[in-house]
């Protein structure tokens, strides 16, 4: 099953405690926005992180990171956690929403990234 790409994020804003990852597909309206294929969040501590690659379709998760919010996907593409790209073939385009979060959860600055089109 794929997973995300490992990330180093860097310049993170002072009190940042955890980074919040919210995949999105762009090709398809229902998972475009908001963490359509789920969000996962990484424990982080400083103002770099190297977040490692996790897998996909479970929330079973390594090192302290969590799923966040579980993807809206349905049917057979129901994840508990994060759903890899998988729009077969069609081309959509993936971004990710990286979040910088601080210990009560306020969102502190967030840029989106494109990650591929699959």
């Amino acid at each position: 099953m794929a997973a995300p790409p490992p990330m180093e994020v860097s310049g993170l804003p002072a009190g940042t405690a955890m980074v919040v990852l919210s995949f999105n597909d762009q090709g398809y309206k229902p998972l475009s926005k908001g963490g359509g294929h789920g969000q996962i969040g990484f424990p982080v501590a400083g103002d770099t992180a190297k977040l490692p690659s996790v897998p996909g379709m479970t929330k079973q998760l390594p090192g302290g990171v969590s799923v966040v919010k579980k993807a809206r996907s349905k049917g057979k593409y129901a994840s508990p956690g994060y759903l890899p790209p998988c729009s077969g073939g069609k081309g959509h385009s993936y971004t990710v929403d990286v979040t910088a979060v601080d210990a009560k959860g306020k969102a502190l600055e967030s840029v989106t990234i494109g990650i591929g089109r699959y």
